[in-house]
């Protein structure tokens, strides 16, 4: 009887055409994926890739074994992920990736009681603000905005992702606060560059009456990432547009003041995202429900609005 893993060693370098991109998705060495495919020929006695320096190709029999095998294979994955259900103990290696600020103040606060829940779960979490490729890098979740949904995913929005002015106590301390999001052009911005485009990130701000205004602090900083943003605006630098959660923490401790504050931009949701399987591994199932609970329990949807009045 063949193993699952020599099956999907081979369905997954199919799939991406080389041992390493394959042993991304599976957690696993490039060298234990080869040594898997291998023993699988060697059991088979046929030779199912052709190999080369730069990729693999099927052979013909190669084929015509991965549309035999490949149909089947998610769920025998299914069937083994999900048996620990009936025993109470999802268990495995849980690979997340988390946006960078929102992932270490709101998500990794989490994991104790997580953990004293699920002990068999080994957590294997990556904290970045780049929309990662869930099925080509093998997370089992991610958490975050902007991610475009590919086929087989779907995202369960958790909250709102706002995008509020703000600057310093002492930074504004001699200064006149703008009345709307057009007066903020006469302070210091500290400005995004998108990594993606090379562009300064520009946000047309509105109200709960439904006005819309363009908000355009001259650019006297510009930085690409919204914790350092946030740093700076913390620094006394200028004002900065934010988001909600990277800002909340300090809006609350006083360090950070709101400007024009009936005004938000609107960023999109953020959201959990996985796959869309109908059996989902348990340990996947079990950390999204908890995500959603604890986020629903601590009202975070409500605190990140940006809409006031």
């Amino acid at each position: 009887m063949e193993t699952l893993a020599n099956l999907e060693s081979f369905v997954r370098s199919a799939e991406t055409g080389g041992f390493s991109a394959a042993a991304r998705r599976l957690a696993l060495t490039p060298a234990a994926v080869s040594r898997n495919v291998a023993m699988l020929e060697r059991n088979l006695g046929v030779r199912l890739f052709h190999r080369s320096t730069r990729k693999l190709t099927l052979t013909e029999e190669g084929e015509r074994f991965l549309l035999a095998v490949e149909g089947n294979l998610e769920g025998l994955q299914s069937a083994i992920a999900n048996i620990s259900t009936d025993r109470g103990e999802p268990a495995g290696v849980l690979k997340i990736s988390a946006s960078i600020t929102f992932g270490t103040n709101y998500i990794l606060p989490l994991l104790p009681a997580f953990l004293e829940r699920y002990p068999q779960i080994r957590p294997d979490w990556q904290f970045d603000n780049r929309p990662v490729d869930l099925i080509a890098e093998g997370f089992d979740a991610a958490i975050g905005g902007g991610f475009e949904l590919a086929q087989g995913i779907v995202a369960r929005a958790l909250a709102p992702a706002h995008i509020i002015a703000v600057a310093s106590p002492t930074y504004m301390q001699a200064r006149t606060p703008p009345a709307d999001p057009e007066g903020l052009a006469a302070l210091d911005g500290i400005v995004m560059r998108a990594s993606r485009t090379g562009r300064v990130r520009r946000w047309t701000m509105r109200n709960v009456q439904g006005a819309e205004m363009l908000a355009m602090p001259t650019e006297t900083i510009v930085l690409n990432d919204p914790a350092a943003m946030c740093k700076a605006a913390l620094l006394g630098l200028g004002v900065a547009l934010i988001a909600v959660p990277d800002a909340l923490p300090h809006l609350e401790s006083g360090a950070l003041v709101r400007l024009v504050p009936q005004w938000y931009g609107d960023a999109g949701p953020i959201s959990i995202y996985y796959a869309s399987r109908t059996l989902l591994p348990a340990k996947t199932r079990v950390f999204v429900d908890f995500v959603v609970e604890a986020v629903k329990r601590d009202r975070l949807a409500e605190r990140f609005a940006g809409s006031l009045g």
